[in-house]
């Protein structure tokens, strides 16, 4: 029959058309599903990336940790321990009296003109020889009194009332200290043949009693503020 031979060619028409028909249903499934793995990957990926700035601080501190262990530690600058007390204060010149002689010496101390050269000598003279003071456990004070003859171009050293200390033990003071006392220049400009000008010292005694803060004035004890020219 005409009919048979036919047969064969319409199923492998129908074959055809089904295979052809199930290609973009395939095509559409394999996008879809690396759609899904990319929806799923991306945002795996983004919660376990490390953070660049978190591992650059970490890294900075375990730096900063390491140079800080290795470096020595800065000591703290010792104290500076306090000066000690003073052991010798002098307090400002007097000018006591000046004249023609030491006979006469009608001038107070105001009126008498100042001998710069001769009253520094006096003060280092008294500073600079501290070991001649008496040994005392108490604070005491001598007052030197440094006579000056112009006409004789002498110097006399000797204790005066003002001073704690009198009688021998002040006046080997006096004297040790008029030992030490450098000649000063006797053409210094001066108004009258003889002065009298004084200074009084005060001593820490050996218990270490404070003594007036520097600047100041001892106080002079009670009785004539003048020195005793006797």
């Amino acid at each position: 029959m005409p009919s048979v031979p036919g047969e064969p060619r319409i199923r492998r028409l129908g074959l055809g058309s089904s295979s052809g028909g199930d290609r973009p249903l395939r095509a559409q499934v394999v996008v879809g599903l690396v759609c899904v793995a990319v929806l799923i990957a991306v945002p795996l990926y983004l919660l376990r990336k490390p953070s660049f700035k978190g591992s650059a601080e970490a890294a900075s501190a375990s730096a900063s940790a390491s140079n800080g262990a290795g470096a020595p530690r800065a000591q703290p600058a010792p104290a500076t321990p306090p000066a000690p007390p003073p052991r010798l204060t002098l307090g400002p010149v007097q000018k006591v009296r000046c004249g023609a002689s030491a006979a006469a010496t009608p001038n107070e101390g105001t009126l008498c003109d100042t001998l710069p050269p001769f009253e520094e000598a006096l003060k280092q003279a008294i500073l600079g020889n501290e070991g001649c003071a008496p040994k005392s456990k108490l604070k005491g004070s001598i007052n030197y009194v440094l006579t000056v003859d112009f006409a004789r171009k002498k110097l006399h050293i000797f204790p005066g009332a003002s001073g704690d200390w009198r009688g021998k033990q002040a006046r080997r003071a006096t004297s040790c200290v008029e030992a030490a006392v450098k000649v000063a220049d006797w053409n210094v400009p001066h108004q009258y043949r003889f002065y009298a000008i004084a200074v009084l010292a005060t001593y820490a005694g050996a218990q270490g009693e404070p003594l007036p803060a520097a600047g100041t004035t001892p106080a002079a004890p009670s009785g004539p503020a003048l020195p005793n020219f006797e």
